[in-house]
């Protein structure tokens, strides 16, 4: 499994990376390994301004569907048409082509509250 030292990440295996005065969000290489073959993502958020935690989308695999939550408050900017179009690429990339949104966080300083790659190997029990 992969874990980028540079990302934080979510009790509920969201990813996130800041660009500038953006924010890229995915969901981490584990929790794309527990659902398995990834076979649909429905975001319908962009243009929304979200608390943290509040739910943006979902991603459906082979056996279940599972909310994608917000892991700081912000704007939805855009969102990964590669993933819409070839959700799989979620599988393949987590961390790279497999991005799912970009998002103007409200506060900046928020990433930092977040879980370090150390805290959430732990989180997940490695």
């Amino acid at each position: 499994m992969n874990f980028p030292a540079e990302l934080r990440y979510t009790k509920e295996h969201e990813w996130i990376k800041v660009d500038g005065d953006v924010a890229i969000v995915g969901i981490t290489d584990f929790a794309q390994g527990e659902l398995g073959d990834i076979v649909y993502v429905e975001i319908e958020t962009v243009g929304q301004t979200l608390a943290e935690n509040d739910i943006f989308g979902t991603v459906e695999a082979v056996k279940t569907v599972s909310d994608l939550f917000l892991p700081i408050a912000g704007e939805i900017l855009e969102v990964n048409q590669t993933v819409i179009d070839s959700p799989e690429t979620i599988n393949s990339d987590a961390y790279g082509e497999g991005w799912l949104v970009k998002i103007k966080p409200s506060n900046l300083a928020d990433v930092e509250a977040l879980m370090d790659v150390d805290t959430y190997k732990q989180h997940i029990g490695l």
